[in-house]
């Protein structure tokens, strides 16, 4: 709004209103002492600019975003520890129990037993909070002693650790809850309620799915893929604490729809198959990100495209999709996972 209010445009109008008959050159008196009013307006125009955007929720970011959603009750989600299951085994392979407390380590990052799941089988919360805890996978070694203790295997992640929210995501949210009023346990509440638990990527509700007073979620963790087990009964317990008297309410994973591509490319100069294929699979794995839920089927011609938009690929043909030529389709539960990538010269 107030872009156009540069120093020369201000100078001007000011130069303008002294009389003809006066010096305004450059160097003159007149010039010299209106010449720095100009440049603190243009710069108190310049704050007002920012101030302005700072104001939108669609332009605004850092804490001016968070006091401007915090007046929907919309807040910053703070980073959250991961929660991983890891097996241990003593002498001859066999599961080997620990104390609750034992605390392990894996490339610098440590993890701290918090509950039996079964023989040889744990729980364990990293110590720092953050995505970070769960892209460690393999061997742990004790930080303290454990008698004995031959090998510790950190396996599954239970529910991901998440980061601080971004600017981006707290923006959907603050949009998401002003239009889509959330309220008296309609749909739109449920999806809230769902993506309020700590490692829910998104959920996607089903009304009256089993007939009257009955809801369905289905759930992605923060990595928009299938949830596990744990991160299931976490939403469900948290819904029971504020889910409608009445409601009878069910939470499922989504399912996975493994998409498989299949094409022959033509290489630039200078790039080599492997490459490529990594860079085309990271924006195949970000596309199918965003279709969780928000897509019914996925486009043959997107990916085509992001084919031709992958650095080091000049054309493409034969392209298949999970053996077919065609769009991949999705029903209600289901969202697109990558399954295996071929790309062929």
């Amino acid at each position: 709004m107030y872009e156009a209010q540069t120093y020369e445009l201000i100078l001007k109008r000011m130069l303008d209103r002294v009389d003809v008959d006066l010096d305004k050159r450059e160097g003159s008196i007149i010039y010299d002492a209106l010449s720095p009013a100009a440049a603190e307006l243009a710069q108190a125009y310049a704050g007002l600019e920012i101030n302005l955007r700072l104001f939108s929720a669609q332009t605004s970011s850092g804490d001016y975003l968070e006091y401007r959603t915090a007046d929907y009750g919309v807040t910053r989600k703070a980073a959250t520890k991961a929660l991983r299951k890891a097996l241990f085994f003593g002498k001859d392979n066999l599961p080997l129990e620990v104390a609750v407390g034992s605390r392990f380590s894996i490339e610098k990052v440590n993890y701290q037993t918090m509950e039996r799941i079964s023989t040889g089988q744990y729980s364990l919360e990293c110590e720092i909070a953050g995505s970070r805890g769960n892209q460690n996978f393999g061997t742990m070694l004790p930080i303290d002693f454990i008698s004995g203790l031959v090998r510790a295997e950190l396996v599954d992640i239970l529910i991901p650790g998440v980061d601080t929210e971004s600017d981006d995501e707290l923006r959907k949210r603050y949009l998401q809850r002003v239009r889509q009023p959330a309220t008296s346990g309609n749909a739109a509440q449920y999806r809230q309620w769902a993506t309020e638990v700590p490692g829910v990527g998104d959920a996607k509700v089903f009304p009256l799915w089993a007939g009257p007073g009955t809801v369905k979620l289905a759930i992605v963790d923060t990595e928009k893929q299938p949830a596990s087990l744990t991160l299931v009964d976490e939403v469900m317990k948290y819904l029971e604490t504020v889910r409608p008297i009445g409601a009878a309410v069910t939470v499922v994973s989504a399912a996975a729809k493994g998409v498989n591509v299949s094409a022959g490319v033509v290489l630039a100069s200078g790039y080599a198959i492997q490459a490529v294929t990594d860079a085309f699979s990271a924006s195949m794995e970000a596309y199918l990100q965003e279709m969780a839920f928000t897509g019914t089927y996925v486009s043959y011609a997107k990916v085509g495209t992001l084919l031709l938009s992958t650095p080091g690929i000049i054309d493409y043909v034969s392209l298949t999709l999970n053996n077919g030529n065609a769009n991949v389709a999705l029903r209600d539960e289901e969202i697109p996972v990558l399954g295996t990538v071929g790309l062929g010269v």
